[in-house]
């Protein structure tokens, strides 16, 4: 089986450490880590969340601020979308697919995860 892991700039970032550091901010109802692709440093750190309020979603800033207090600077998201998060039937996160969902959007495709 293979880690649910993010390599940037050479170091390891388990999504699941990202994701409980996020998943306690106030304003974040769920919450899934992924790494999009970057030209220096491998991948970066992606939150993708379905805010509390979807009228008023958390700011990138405040998220990051949040996971800081448990988190190496390396390790916050360097960005957050809000968007649905895909899941099995059994309710597991199908992380590929947000994956491509998130690289998809970062290269200005459309992109396969919708909002239904």
């Amino acid at each position: 089986m293979m880690k649910d892991m993010i390599i940037s700039g050479g170091k390891n970032i388990y999504s699941a450490e990202v994701e409980n550091a996020v998943s306690g901010h106030p304003g974040v109802l769920d919450v899934a880590v992924v790494g999009d692709l970057h030209e220096v440093y491998g991948e970066t750190v992606v939150a993708v969340i379905v805010p509390a309020d979807p009228e008023n979603p958390p700011t990138l800033e405040s998220i990051r601020e949040h996971a800081a207090q448990t988190l190496a600077k390396f390790k916050l998201p360097r960005k957050v979308l809000c968007r649905d998060i895909p899941r099995n039937p059994s309710g597991k996160i199908l992380k590929h697919r947000l994956r491509d969902a998130v690289r998809a959007e970062s290269a200005g495709g459309v992109s396969p995860v919708g909002g239904s």
